[in-house]
């Protein structure tokens, strides 16, 4: 596969990854995309628009000339395709301790069916060691593997400003070192950034890559998040201990604003990951990394009971379910955890969700988006991220949120 040869791309997956993905490569090259749902195919196709509602990718759908259409039909979009990504889901399973990697064998089913010569390219998170079982199960010895590092709302932009690309391969097989030599090139012709590292490496260490990396940004979270917890509980101001802190250039301030834990689409399935793959390497720091996340949200909820002391029947207002500023996902949200915490202790829930249109409850929380009302019958309100328009009811706001941001 060379990247002049390049005819028809395709991806597997419209979410963050697979429509980032698409949105940037078909700038230069004809895309198609799967997608489960013809409803959505349809938003992409006639409207240009979104189903993620990632303004980015609005922008350049609305804006720019994009060679890219969407499809539910798996034929028609792998028939005659060069390259295959595979950017579908791979929830973790907590009872098999192990991603649910059924969507990605079912797409490279398909395409040594339709597209027997294609390159593919997985980009969904897999487990270590995963895509050399996969070749060895499929006996397809085109699969490549391309971690993604992409952050939730702004993985377009991380898509043209990539810190790195990095591309799993067999090492002792020189035509799949070119072809991960070249789908590293396309890449980076594709990215805005100039001068971007590319690692070719083998498949293993390309899937380590992945879990390590987020295994560590979920460890920034967690460290700062108990350096909060200290402070709140011996009345220190975080903030200025964070300031002095992140100053140092060896640490920096990436990931230090205190929340109520971390979560999303990544960080809680990567960690639990990691921790499965490391069963029998000896190691304390990832498993301390997952359990500090529960421990975190157990403690959020004790000072929330602690406002609560003596109220009758009391009522918590949840200011968004969102993981993050400009996001709608609610995936494993740390405040949801918070929540079923509270509500085992008898607290009523009541939630401020905005994205949650004519609903009037949400996994069985009561939900009231007029403000207003929400406030008024709130005795406290919790918000992992703070907001300009809880301004009126500071009095009952509990936020960790240090610096108004992320």
């Amino acid at each position: 596969m060379k990247n002049e040869t390049i005819g028809k791309i395709a991806v597997a997956g419209i979410g963050y990854v697979g429509l980032s993905m698409a949105v940037l490569l078909s700038r230069e090259h004809e895309v198609v995309a799967t997608c489960q749902h013809q409803a959505k195919a349809d938003m992409l196709n006639k409207e240009k628009r979104s189903p993620i509602r990632d303004p980015e990718i609005e922008e350049f759908l609305a804006t720019k000339d994009l060679h890219l259409t969407v499809t539910t039909d798996g034929k028609e979009a792998y028939t005659g395709a060069d390259l295959v990504i595979v950017a579908t889901p791979t929830n973790y399973d907590p009872h098999k301790h192990y991603f649910d990697t059924s969507a990605v064998e079912d797409v490279v089913a398909q395409v040594m069916e339709y597209a027997p010569d294609a390159i593919i390219v997985i980009k969904s998170t897999i487990p270590v060691g995963y895509t050399k079982s996969l070749r060895e199960k499929t006996g397809c010895k085109n699969i490549l593997f391309s971690p993604e590092f992409l952050r939730e709302s702004r993985a377009l932009y991380d898509n043209l400003y990539p810190r790195r690309i990095i591309v799993g391969t067999d090492m002792e097989d020189d035509r799949l070192v070119k072809a991960a030599e070249a789908f590293g090139q396309l890449l980076k012709e594709a990215a805005l950034r100039e001068d971007v590292p590319v690692l070719v490496m083998g498949f293993t260490e390309a899937e380590a890559v992945k879990l390590f990396a987020n295994t560590y940004l979920a460890m920034r979270v967690s460290f700062f998040n108990e350096l909060d917890t200290y402070a709140e509980l011996n009345g220190l101001n975080a903030r200025e201990i964070i300031d002095g802190v992140c100053l140092d250039y060896r640490i920096g301030d990436g990931y230090n604003n205190p929340s109520f834990g971390y979560g999303g689409y990544c960080f809680p399935k990567d960690t639990k990951q990691l921790l499965a793959n490391c069963a029998d390497v000896p190691q304390r720091l990832i498993r301390a990394v997952v359990e500090t996340n529960d421990v975190r949200k157990e403690h959020i909820a004790s000072q929330v009971m602690k406002r609560l002391s003596g109220k009758n029947a009391p009522v918590v207002g949840v200011y968004r379910l969102t993981m993050k500023s400009n996001s709608d996902n609610f995936r494993e949200s740390a405040i949801q955890g918070v929540m079923k915490y509270l509500a085992d202790q008898g607290v009523k829930i009541v939630v401020y969700e905005p994205t949650l249109k004519d609903q009037s409850e949400f996994n069985g929380y009561s939900v009231n988006n007029d403000l207003s009302a929400f406030m008024a019958e709130s005795d406290v309100i919790i918000a992992n991220r703070y907001d300009d328009v809880l301004a009126p009811a500071a009095d009952k706001l509990y936020t960790r949120d240090q610096y108004h941001r992320d």
